[in-house]
């Protein structure tokens, strides 16, 4: 008797003071007045990202700049980025070739090529 007492006493002090169903509790008087307060401006979705900038910040500068545009407008952008690309390739194997005869390991080697990059940054080469 006295645990059924116990039983009741503790079921009667677990009543909660939901009424309804969990649709009532969701969608109920209050949600429009949510769904007004949330700001308009709020995006739903994936973030937009705006495409890569990939302009060098030294355009037109350096010593060797206006050689460089000359003969990019002479010969075209297709046609010049591929000579670029040549010579940037044979300057990297110069590189690994003093590297290699010198004993320089992978990351001072890589530490070179990059100083070559901002050199040629700065002379207008990469204008």
């Amino acid at each position: 008797m006295a645990a059924s007492a116990c039983a009741t006493g503790l079921r009667g002090s677990l009543v909660s003071s939901f009424h309804g169903t969990w649709g009532t509790s969701m969608m109920g008087e209050d949600y429009p007045a949510l769904i007004q307060s949330v700001p308009r401006y709020v995006r739903v979705g994936p973030p937009v990202r705006s495409p890569p900038c990939m302009k060098n910040v030294n355009e037109g500068k350096g010593i060797f700049a206006p050689a460089v545009v000359v003969t990019r407008n002479i010969i075209g952008k297709k046609r010049f980025n591929q000579l670029r690309g040549k010579a940037i390739a044979l300057h990297s194997q110069v590189i690994t070739e003093f590297c290699k005869a010198i004993g320089a390991d992978g990351k001072q080697r890589q530490g070179l090529i990059r100083l070559a990059k901002k050199n040629g940054e700065r002379l207008g080469f990469l204008a």
